[in-house]
């Protein structure tokens, strides 16, 4: 494993940038003391919304002012950060939203998946059948 990416905090008021870390699904990196101490440290845990990850040379995307931690990725690992912070058009997701229905796996990396992608939380209850106090939950969690 090298340094595959890059984990930061996105400062308030910035546009969504890379990928929920939390949209990613689990990282082996999440689990080392280095990572935990580091969103400890930012007060923030890693299903926050405002932590994101970027693959390694994709540094540009992330803003002077955030804070940065390298991480190390598996391939696989590398591959999900890769696709989840590829553009995926609207009707893409929606798709996805609609096909939700059939099964209920990793239901909180879809819905962060999806408000990344800017469909609103309403949209998302409305395709998925879900809650709307479940996603609401799974965006502050």
């Amino acid at each position: 494993m090298a340094d595959d990416a890059l984990l930061f905090v996105l400062p308030e008021r910035h546009p969504r940038l890379g990928a929920a870390l939390a949209a990613v699904g689990d990282l082996e990196c999440i689990e080392t003391p280095a990572v935990r101490g580091w969103l400890d440290a930012h007060g923030v845990p890693a299903t926050s919304e405002c932590v994101r990850i970027v693959p390694a040379g994709a540094e540009v995307l992330i803003p002077e002012d955030a804070e940065r931690l390298p991480v190390p990725l598996t391939q696989e690992e590398t591959v999900r950060v890769e696709h989840a912070c590829a553009p995926q058009s609207v009707t893409d997701m929606e798709s996805e939203l609609l096909n939700f229905r059939d099964t209920t796996q990793d239901w909180q990396s879809l819905v962060h998946r999806a408000l990344t992608s800017g469909i609103p939380a309403a949209r998302i209850a409305q395709l998925t059948g879900l809650d709307p106090k479940d996603i609401g939950q799974a965006v502050q969690s």
